[in-house]
């Protein structure tokens, strides 16, 4: 029995395939790979397939994983190629390898924020966003996992936010807390509606590009 984790990319149209439906999407694809994989236990068994930080329906990646088990001992070298037979477009598996780390060293992740402006960009946007993510505390608005809304501060969950302004939006380069509890980038587009009314966006887009360790190196 070996536990594998594949790294994919979930982009384009697929970013709106939900969490449930890309699990079976995935089961679907995997007869491809000639792999058996692990269920469980019960009176209705299904395969064992887990997302490592599911991705919010809407937003894209470049560093999705998943970890799944198999029954043969394999070290999952040319499941990937296997895999983006069957996968749909904006569904891309780029790797498959033993899943050595745990995922509790999983600290941080990477994304590119965009604020989209259908008139162009306000002046000096960039520099009230800086001023904006250094303050000490950030109130948002963020739903529980009763569904409920809470009040919740997400400064100490910004590792880091660079701004850069675009002829139509601005972009961000953040760093997030993943887990325990994760920050959806999402949010900073709230913190600037509420803080900053003048400068919401029009559009707002969200593209992982990296998951991160405590020592800020990619975590595989």
């Amino acid at each position: 029995m070996s536990k594998l984790r594949l790294l994919f990319v979930k982009e384009a149209q697929s970013s709106y395939i939900s969490h449930l439906d890309l699990l079976r999407t995935f089961q679907r694809a995997f007869p491809r790979t000639g792999l058996e994989i692990r269920h469980s236990q019960g009176y209705h068994p299904h395969p064992l397939l887990s997302i490592v930080l599911p991705l919010p329906v809407g937003q894209s990646s470049v560093c999705e994983l998943m970890e799944f088990e198999v029954t043969q001992e394999t070290d999952g070298a040319g499941i990937a190629e296997k895999l983006n037979g069957g996968l749909p477009a904006g569904l891309r598996a780029l790797d498959c390898y033993p899943a050595e780390r745990p995922v509790r060293e999983l600290a941080d992740l990477r994304a590119t924020l965009e604020l989209e402006y259908d008139c162009g960009v306000p002046a000096g946007t960039a520099d009230q966003l800086r001023e904006l993510f250094s303050r000490p505390e950030i109130l948002v608005f963020k739903r529980t996992k009763r569904k409920e809304l809470a009040e919740v501060d997400i400064a100490p969950m910004l590792r880091r936010a660079d701004w850069t302004e675009q002829t139509t939006c601005v972009r961000g380069d953040v760093v997030v807390q993943a887990q325990n509890p994760g920050l959806n980038p999402q949010l900073l587009a709230q913190a600037v509606e509420r803080y900053l009314p003048e400068l919401t966006p029009d559009f707002v887009r969200v593209r992982r590009t990296a998951l991160l360790d405590d020592s800020g190196r990619d975590f595989r």
